[in-house]
């Protein structure tokens, strides 16, 4: 077999493969094997027909057929793994030449990853945010622990802001009723959001035993995006008491004895959380750094692959149903080219992140261990509700292991970045990355696992509370 390669662009080659025909005699064994299972010839068991005998019933060409598209594939694959181009993506191939008992020819054009030239790493330097905590933001944790430990008592007024309340809830659109949105008893607190748009307000001042219809805009289901009626009846109003910040609620609520310890516990909690912001943020504005200096040509069939994937899972809430979804669009404030032109910038980010990325973790020699595989795939997991085992089982259907391999491999890279680069805070100090990281990152991901606990430990909760 003879490959060369001509480079069409720093993303994109062309291969062109030229097979002799005494190479594809295992080929030919096999194609004979596979047609002679489907063709019933008198006088031959399934299978058992010879060559001639085939090929005399069924013609040459279906043969050369399956030679053809078992061999091209194979051949592929030899040509890459002979030559130094590391391809992206599925190749466009076309059969240029086939010369029965000749010489089978084709070409494939196919994305690769490009020469990437990336910058002195210790040359980096970017600011983050001060470790700042405010008695505000105390007193804000403070009160939610408060909220928690707090009781529901029944009140003779109408509704207000904070107040949960019981309430029946059924929703028609152009006149029929939505099945989904119908419930009774439902419990809920006023200025939560959590419920929609519309409803705060029809609840306002309203007393027990009021109903009130409002129209809104439905956000999820099959109406998605669709104006509906909603009506809504008030069962019952209740306001929550807070128990005082003493002494005794720091002992019912936490280890601590006193509120003063309780109080300094959450600061110290909150300084935490928001170091752990200030790493997420350090790794952030490396990355933004580094591909703002660095040029990295955009392989276009990955980008398109990555855009398709973007718009996929933006409209699969809908059905796939592109007027409702522009509905929901519009309802944000957002036409659809709007939407285009943001998926198109946030999908090249990521296709030049990821080949940046990897050109790195080559250059620093970064492996995986299987130990920082499993701890990704744990993590992962547990973000999906799911078991290790169901989320393996699910990654190898759909064939994502590789990929998070890639991204692990891709977080060390980052993070290896990080420590070389110079990271200050807004009052100038240059701040110590091992010590702001530890060796946590080294030993997960790029981060992600950091900066899902920096938001979730936001509530700054003490022990009793969590």
């Amino acid at each position: 077999m003879k490959s060369t390669v001509e480079h069409l662009s720093p993303t994109r080659v062309r291969i062109n493969v030229e097979v002799p025909f005494d190479e594809l005699k295992p080929n030919f064994d096999r194609a004979y094997k596979a047609l002679a299972q489907q063709v019933r010839i008198p006088g031959f068991r399934p299978g058992k027909a010879p060559a001639r005998v085939l090929e005399s019933r069924i013609g040459r060409g279906p043969v050369l057929d399956e030679v053809v598209n078992e061999a091209v594939p194979e051949k592929y694959l030899e040509a890459v793994n002979s030559s130094e181009v590391r391809t992206l993506g599925r190749p466009d191939i076309e059969v240029t030449k086939l010369e029965d008992g000749e010489q089978l020819a084709f070409k494939a054009e196919v994305d690769v990853r490009p020469e990437i030239t990336v910058p002195a790493f210790g040359e980096l330097t970017v600011s983050v945010d001060d470790v700042e905590v405010t008695e505000e933001e105390v007193t804000e944790q403070l009160d939610a622990l408060r909220a928690r430990f707090g009781t529901l008592t029944g009140v003779d007024r109408p509704a207000q802001q904070g107040d949960f309340v019981s309430i029946d809830l059924s929703a028609t659109v152009d006149g029929q009723e939505v099945e989904d949105a119908k419930t009774s008893g439902l419990s809920y607190e006023i200025g939560s959001g959590q419920l929609v748009e519309g409803i705060d307000d029809a609840l306002i001042g309203a007393s027990a035993g009021e109903t009130k219809t409002f129209t809104t805009k439905l956000v999820a289901g099959e109406h998605a995006g669709r104006d509906a009626e909603v009506t809504v009846k008030l069962n019952s109003v209740k306001e929550r008491q807070l128990p005082e910040a003493d002494d005794e609620f720091a002992q019912m609520a936490s280890e601590f004895d006193t509120i003063d310890e309780l109080v300094n516990d959450l600061r110290e909690r909150l300084s935490r959380v928001k170091k752990m912001q200030q790493g997420v943020q350090a790794r952030d504005k490396v990355l933004d750094a580094l591909l703002e200096s660095t040029e990295i040509p955009v392989p276009e069939k990955v980008l398109e692959s990555e855009i398709e994937v973007r718009v996929h899972d933006a409209i699969h809430p809908f059905d796939h149903d592109e007027k409702r979804f522009e509905e929901w669009l519009e309802q944000q404030g957002k036409t659809r080219e709007e939407f285009d032109n943001e998926t198109r910038e946030e999908a090249e980010k990521a296709v030049r992140s990821q080949l940046l990325l990897d050109t790195i973790a080559d250059a620093e020699g970064i492996t995986v261990s299987d130990n920082e595989l499993t701890e990704r795939i744990i993590y992962q997991a547990q973000r999906f509700g799911m078991s290790p085992d169901q989320f393996v089982q699910q990654a190898q259907q759909a064939g994502q292991l590789g990929a998070i391999f890639a991204e692990v491999r891709r977080g060390k890279a980052l993070f290896s970045v990080v420590r070389q680069a110079t990271v200050t805070d807004a009052s100038g100090n240059t701040l110590d990355m091992d010590e702001l990281f530890g060796t946590q990152q080294e030993d997960s991901s790029e981060g992600e696992q950091s900066s899902g606990e920096a938001e979730s430990s936001e509530s700054g909760e003490s022990s009793k509370a969590e």
